[in-house]
């Protein structure tokens, strides 16, 4: 059967769609064209040189493995870039890149760990797969007040394991707040300065799996055995195990084994070991033997460092505006965050454009559904300036007219009533202007209301368009 590029590619598709997410699908693998089969190499086009580095950065194991799996090991991948999209009397201008690996085979994929006893004899177990990712480091998890404690403990767990006090080491916090990140910083700090030690990250969902596999084969003892070897054991959402008895039966012996031993183990959870459902009490105690300590929302400080950081590390240039701009317009999680500057650098690309506050917006409304939900601050700063026959910049300047200082006050009070900004957030997009500056806003328009009965009835008219605006 003769292979087309197209069916090549979306077979290819097909198979990256399961490997990553469904907003990183859409931005780098939706926007390529196959244009061309030819010996075995696949030629797609990309809409920029950026576009071509980041793939080749980012994604370039993956795409090995779709074009090995389609292809076979003779298969290579080669870009053509547009440099140049050209108009109506020229056509675009392309050049062509070859894929950057060095070996026709695609790089090996993690494994599964053994089960295997045998795996655990003869064997240097520092050399098993640990499953970590080598991009989590301290290096790239930046520190402030709503981590210093939960990273100050791991690094000291990181340089002696099982020696602090700090055993077990139990890390919460809600989702997109490097729960995930800061613990397997700590496993591959371990493994780089401490030769001969055994680290392994797992997920609880992962650990019960392989629990259910090994009383299916009448291999526990062997499930044990490799477990018990363990110099670092790291478990992520322990949450999970709640109502899981036999699982957590297993793991209360592994726990005890490691704990007695001297290993250390290290654990996330979406909550404090208080507040865990469906785990054992004896399994709850020991949880709470070592160190718990909370990941908490970044404050400012810290989101303008996550930026930062991450656009040196890309070599990236974001101006000092935009970067303001993100940090407090995105004060829900890292996650989150670093999704927007992932679209925001995609539109930029995509598009040809310089970064700058206008896409930063755009890119905003497009892909943050809190922060710009129908009704966001952009829609009730025009619908108020509206209303009281203002200019939307009058809103943000530092003028005290009566006229524009009581449209101000306004918006910001509807601002907090129909928003998930905080006052901060608020205030900087009114021109600036800090959190108490919103506070005494929305106190005075509570004290006009009070008194004034023509205000209250154009309140509550106001009110009515954005309940409407959200049905």
């Amino acid at each position: 059967m003769v292979k087309d590029c197209q069916s090549v590619w979306n077979n290819c598709l097909h198979s990256i769609k399961e490997g990553v997410g469904e907003q990183s699908f859409n931005t780098w693998f939706s926007p390529i064209d196959p244009i061309k089969l030819e010996n075995n190499v696949l030629t797609i086009q990309v809409p920029s040189q950026f576009f071509y580095e980041w793939l080749e950065e980012h994604y370039v194991h993956i795409l090995r493995k779709v074009i090995h799996q389609e292809l076979g090991p003779e298969g290579r991948l080669e870009y053509s870039v547009i440099v140049d999209k050209g108009n109506d009397k020229y056509k675009p201008f392309t050049i062509n890149l070859p894929n950057n690996n060095k070996s026709n085979k695609p790089k090996e994929q993690p494994r599964e760990e053994p089960l295997n006893p045998f795996a655990l004899n003869g064997v240097d177990l520092s050399q098993q797969n640990s499953q970590l990712n080598p991009n989590y480091t301290f290096d790239t998890f930046i520190e402030g007040d709503c981590n210093r404690l939960a990273r100050s403990a791991g690094y000291a767990v990181a340089k002696k394991p099982g020696i602090t006090s700090f055993n077990p080491l139990m890390i919460y916090g809600g989702v997109g707040l490097g729960k995930t990140h800061l613990v397997q910083a700590i496993g591959n700090e371990i493994k780089d300065t401490l030769n001969g030690k055994f680290v392994l990250y797992v997920s609880s969902e992962k650990f019960t799996n392989q629990f259910i596999d090994a009383l299916r084969n009448n291999k526990i003892q062997d499930f044990s055995n490799y477990y018990l070897h363990i110099d670092a054991l790291i478990i992520d959402d322990v949450q999970f195990l709640g109502g899981k008895e036999r699982t957590q039966e297993i793991f209360f012996h592994i726990f005890n084994h490691l704990h007695q031993n001297g290993k250390q183990i290290i654990m996330t959870s979406d909550r404090p070991p208080r507040d865990l459902k469906g785990l054992e009490d004896r399994l709850l105690s020991r949880f709470k033997w070592g160190l718990t300590a909370d990941l908490q929302q970044p404050d400012l400080e810290t989101r303008i460092a996550i930026i930062q950081n991450k656009m040196e590390s890309d070599g990236i240039h974001i101006p000092e505006d935009v970067i303001e701009y993100l940090a407090y317009s995105v004060d829900t999680n890292i996650r989150e965050l670093e999704g927007v500057l992932i679209s925001l650098i995609a539109h930029a690309s995509l598009n040809r454009k310089e970064i700058d506050l206008e896409l930063a917006k755009q890119t905003l409304k497009n892909i943050v559904h809190d922060i710009e939900s129908e009704v966001g601050i952009d829609f009730i700063q025009k619908t108020i300036a509206e209303h009281f026959a203002v200019k939307i910049d009058d809103l943000k300047a530092k003028t005290r007219k009566k006229e524009i200082v009581i449209a101000r006050q306004v918006s910001m009070y509807f601002c907090k009533e129909h928003t998930n900004h905080s006052l901060k957030s608020i205030g900087y997009h009114f021109g600036g202007r800090d959190h108490s500056t919103v506070i005494h806003a929305v106190q005075s328009v509570n004290d006009m209301m009070q008194v004034d009965k023509r205000f209250r009835e154009e309140m509550e008219e106001l009110k009515k368009r954005f309940k409407m605006k959200k049905v």
